[in-house]
């Protein structure tokens, strides 16, 4: 089975590029899964509904998210709405990740299974780390819960880490070593270039990246930035504008499983122009 995860969608630039290369990427590599992170859709800062369903249109079958999933509150009663109607897998709604480790009465779920188009089942779990961040129930505790309500015939599981720091990232890799697919980090939208199998068989990666522009600090006006760092005025980030120039660059991660277990990793990068 092959798996394309694709790096934070931040903003318009970023959903731009997924829209108009994700599913060419993901049928020239034989991707069997889609999964994205796209907790920066909506101008850099959430995710809504309408983008979602934008998202999930262009070829995405999972999206991810992370701190910034409640930065639009409108997912609050469209997730509460598909709860209390028992929408089906395939709804939006349900296709939508929020870190498992946040508060069980907080609407949304951490986990998803389903079949790939190979007809292989799989499950994605998205955590959130604790380091540099927002305190929550402890994403290690959370992955062996999840983990063990999983049937045995789901052996392809991906794991989306959306974390700050660098060692925390690691150290999930480690702990979930042979018991999931693949751990791979999200949140500094900067990727690493650590991509390896652990000796158990579990893909892992410190952060697949962001797609978006690249032209600016991290997706945002460098201009906006740079007023936060050096006078330590709350600027308003805005996306960088991606125009038809732009460096506009799709990065995710390629895992290939066997048997539910890795068996190769590639990064994967994308210019607009490519």
């Amino acid at each position: 089975m092959r798996i394309l995860f694709i790096g934070d969608i931040y903003g318009q630039p970023g959903r731009r590029v997924v829209r108009e290369h994700a599913a060419d990427v993901a049928r020239q590599r034989g991707a069997d899964l889609v999964v994205a992170n796209g907790e920066n859709a909506a101008a850099g800062f959430g995710i809504t509904p309408p983008l979602a369903e934008e998202l999930l249109a262009a070829g995405v079958d999972v999206l991810t998210s992370g701190n910034h999933i409640w930065d639009k509150r409108e997912l609050v009663p469209w997730w509460q709405q598909a709860e209390q109607s028992g929408a089906p897998p395939e709804h939006a709604a349900r296709r939508l990740l929020r870190p498992a480790n946040f508060g069980a009465a907080l609407p949304g779920k951490g986990l998803l299974q389903g079949v790939a188009a190979n007809g292989e089942p799989y499950a994605v779990l998205n955590l959130q780390g604790r380091v540099f961040m927002t305190p929550l129930d402890c994403p290690f505790r959370a992955a062996d819960a999840l983990l063990a309500t999983l049937p045995p015939e789901c052996r392809t599981i991906l794991v989306d880490f959306h974390a700050e720091a660098t060692s925390e990232k690691q150290a999930m890799g480690w702990y979930l070593d042979g018991r999931v697919s693949a751990v791979l980090g999200t949140h500094t939208h900067v990727p690493t270039a650590d991509e390896r199998i652990l000796p158990k068989g579990t893909a892992f990666q410190t952060d697949v990246g962001m797609s978006g522009a690249y032209a600016g600090v991290i997706g945002s006006r460098p201009e906006d930035v740079l007023q936060r760092l050096l006078q330590g005025y709350p600027a308003r980030l805005e996306p960088v504008a991606g125009g038809p120039e732009g460096d506009l660059r799709l990065c995710g991660t390629l895992v290939e499983t066997r048997e539910g277990k890795a068996v190769a990793i590639e990064r994967v990068m994308l210019r607009k122009s490519d």
